[in-house]
């Protein structure tokens, strides 16, 4: 079987010597959701943490990671980040403000460094799963060393 692509998460994961368990599955164009990426490997939803770019009235930008299958609670993330008021970016500002298209988002590599906060519920599980930073790739981390690596906080945001 040939040797996967590395991607950049993966070469930044690498370097930085951070244990990680890259997994594949098909992506399909008409769903690319967190929740049909944990159905096609099988793994429950909510060891899945999708990526979402937010921007407070402030102007600033920020990254939570929440389980697949949650929603994210606005009120709690702009109290997380202490804004007034904070909203998800739109799609079109994800890749030049990023790196990343939406599906291959993840909390590594971003073009800036942005407050990042990860779902409280990470804690749960010895080990969490994130965008590789391409559909149809994720890896798998532990929670703590992905708190250290990024560095994130974690916060109630669901």
């Amino acid at each position: 079987m040939p040797q996967p692509v590395k991607t950049n998460v993966m070469r930044l994961l690498d370097a930085a010597h951070v244990a990680y368990e890259l997994k594949e599955y098909p992506v399909d164009e008409d769903d690319l959701s967190a929740v049909h990426a944990a159905a096609l490997l099988g793994v429950e939803a909510e060891r899945i943490f999708k990526t979402l770019v937010l921007q407070g009235a402030s102007g600033e930008h920020y990254v939570c990671c929440i389980p697949a299958d949650a929603t994210l609670n606005l009120k709690l993330a702009a109290a997380a980040f202490s804004e007034k008021s904070i909203a998800l970016i739109h799609e079109k500002e994800l890749l030049p403000l990023t790196g990343y298209v939406r599906g291959g988002c993840s909390p590594i590599g971003m073009k800036k460094k942005f407050l990042t906060l990860i779902d409280e519920t990470a804690i749960l599980y010895d080990s969490i799963s994130i965008s590789a930073g391409k559909r149809g790739a994720v890896v798998f981390v532990a929670v703590q060393d992905l708190l250290d690596f990024i560095p994130a906080g974690m916060a109630s945001l669901v």
